[in-house]
């Protein structure tokens, strides 16, 4: 097993890989920007070391001082995290350039996935429904030409995108062509990649994923899926596994879809397929994620299986042994804890926590934070602070207990969404399961924040 890793990211997930490389005895390196020099992170890690200043340009998306990082402190690994460069080929090439181990799929697995147009060719070509969309478009007249055969509404996605960044919702030609531009030099900024494509809208629809580990031997272990429908600007709120409103053939189903995709893609380490499901229950492919996500501890509270251990252990050239479809047991639900207020438009809020007082823990709660109390929140980077995790047998008992862990939950100093996770609790559409990608934008948000706009 490797002896150090380094950290290439930031927050709770920088955080979280400091206590998976402790418990499995591997030195852990931190990096960070000047504006984190007193992060958690920073401040658990064996080693930490600073890679530039504030913008993220010139720090965590500064491939050449990551690597340097890595050789100078004798770190024979770099683990991505999520965001930043974990889905950039380049960087993985520059790590084998190295001979530094990227904790991640191979370079051309990244470069071939992450073009999400290329994705959609390859998983169609294996035969998985994909849902009707566009290759690649460079500028707003071939996307206008491509928008007008797919029929309106339409996405506009980033080729290289993820986590929101450089995605519309268009329903007319004059909207493509004022937001195009912008949700381009977005996704430059985001991804140092222009390359936009198109997806037509199904609508009603769920959001569902597939988490999958592969081996280097071909291995392939599919997991029970997450249920991300709750989302704001294609950002999202609020997980949970398994989805309520799927019954166990469709979760086998799907699960050798997720496996025959990985199969064939020869896919190895830890990835996520996404798929759009709509209203008669059938699922579409969307994209694949070739990194660990956001949502991975739901996954891991329903199997008991420690996905970032795993990821070092493949990287590691460690085996699954065989192939394995993976059931869940009871109900896991994640909640993403954001320095905003809502009733501002969901405005980033920067600054000092006074304080904080985590939820006070027991059976199936886990709380996955970069922070803690006196820390000061960074304009400069995501505005996600913590996530709530909860496990129970039940449905209604995980919701219960997410409650309790919220009501225990107390910050000082900045606002949070914890009041509207709280909220969104209660709604019975949410409890049973059978909200779609746009439940909370278009009518739960606008019902909460009512009396707020009186």
């Amino acid at each position: 097993m490797f002896k150090k890793v380094l950290i290439a990211n930031r927050g709770e997930i920088a955080v979280r890989l400091v206590q998976v490389l402790r418990e499995l005895g591997i030195a852990s390196v931190a990096v960070y920007a000047v504006a984190d020099r007193h992060a958690l992170h920073v401040r658990l890690a064996d080693e930490a070391i600073c890679i530039g200043p504030a913008k993220v340009s010139d720090s965590y998306l500064n491939m050449k001082n990551i690597i340097s990082a890595a050789v100078l402190t004798g770190a024979e690994a770099i683990h991505p995290g999520f965001g930043f460069l974990a889905e950039n080929a380049d960087f993985a090439e520059l790590c084998a350039a190295a001979h530094v181990t990227f904790i991640g799929p191979q370079p051309a697995t990244i470069r071939a996935m992450g073009d999400k147009a290329a994705a959609r060719t390859a998983v169609a070509a294996l035969g998985v429904p994909v849902i009707p969309g566009s290759g690649v478009v460079t500028d707003v007249a071939a996307a206008t030409t491509a928008a007008a055969k797919l029929g309106y509404p339409v996405m506009l996605k980033a080729a290289a995108g993820g986590g929101g960044k450089g995605i519309r919702r268009v329903a007319t030609e004059a909207a493509l062509t004022q937001v195009f531009a912008q949700a381009q030099a977005e996704a430059a900024a985001a991804f140092d990649d222009t390359a936009m494509y198109l997806e037509k809208i199904i609508t009603p629809a769920q959001h569902i994923e597939v988490q999958v580990l592969a081996d280097g031997a071909g291995h392939v272990w599919t997991f029970p899926e997450r249920d991300c429908s709750l989302q704001r600007n294609s950002q999202k709120v609020m997980e949970l596994s398994p989805c309520l409103s799927m019954t166990a053939p469709q979760r086998a189903h799907l699960q050798q879809v997720a496996a025959t995709i990985a199969h064939g893609v020869h896919y190895c380490n830890a990835g996520t397929l996404e798929f759009l499901r709509d209203k008669a229950g059938r699922c579409y492919f969307m994209e694949m994620n070739t990194r660990i996500q956001v949502e991975h501890p739901v996954t891991e509270m329903v199997t008991g299986v420690d996905l970032l251990a795993w990821q070092l252990r493949i990287a590691n050239g460690d085996s699954l042994a065989a192939d394995r479809t993976l059931a869940p047991h009871g109900v896991a639900l994640e909640c993403r804890l954001n320095a905003e207020d809502p009733t501002r438009a969901f405005a980033p809020a920067a600054g000092h926590l006074d304080q904080i007082r985590w939820p006070l823990g027991g059976r199936g709660v886990r709380v996955d934070r970069g922070v803690e109390s006196g820390d000061v929140i960074s304009p400069f980077y995501d505005s996600m602070i913590a996530k709530l995790i909860v496990h129970a047998d039940t449905q209604a008992a995980a919701f219960s207990r997410m409650q309790r862990a919220l009501h225990e939950l107390r910050v000082v100093g900045l606002p949070t969404t914890a009041a509207m996770h709280a909220a969104l609790l209660r709604d019975p559409k949410v409890q049973n399961g059978h909200v779609a990608t746009d439940y909370l934008t278009t009518t739960w948000l606008p019902q909460w924040l009512a009396p707020a706009a009186d």
